[in-house]
């Protein structure tokens, strides 16, 4: 299994918690061997991003920037037309059958281990 998945919106979690689940299920994908991680953040109840998404992405491009990660691509790009999501899709061929590709989906961001 190439990939796994992550709700670490499961149980309203301040953004301090939310960011410790991320760099945990970091860590255990890693050691799982997989290619890619799924983050469920939410997309916030008042419609206008949400806490979780905005800081879980800001923490993902200090990841990236320390190369700490590959890279990342948010639900809102994830698709077949979206160079990026071509290469994940190449690097992890399972995610072909993720149900929010092409969907644009800004609840979710893919993470490239």
């Amino acid at each position: 299994m190439p990939f796994r998945e992550a709700n670490l919106k499961a149980g309203m979690p301040t953004v301090a918690e939310a960011r410790r689940r991320l760099a945990s299920e970091l860590v255990l994908a890693r050691r799982m061997g997989m290619t890619a991680l799924k983050i469920i953040h939410g997309y916030g109840s008042g419609g206008e991003g949400g806490a979780l998404r905005i800081a879980l992405r800001q923490t993902l491009a200090e990841r990236q920037r320390e190369r700490r990660i590959k890279g990342f691509i948010t639900g809102e790009t994830w698709g077949l037309f979206d160079p990026a999501s071509r290469s994940l899709l190449e690097a992890c061929p399972e995610l072909s059958g993720d149900p929010d590709l092409d969907r644009h989906n800004p609840g979710m961001t893919l993470i490239l281990l």
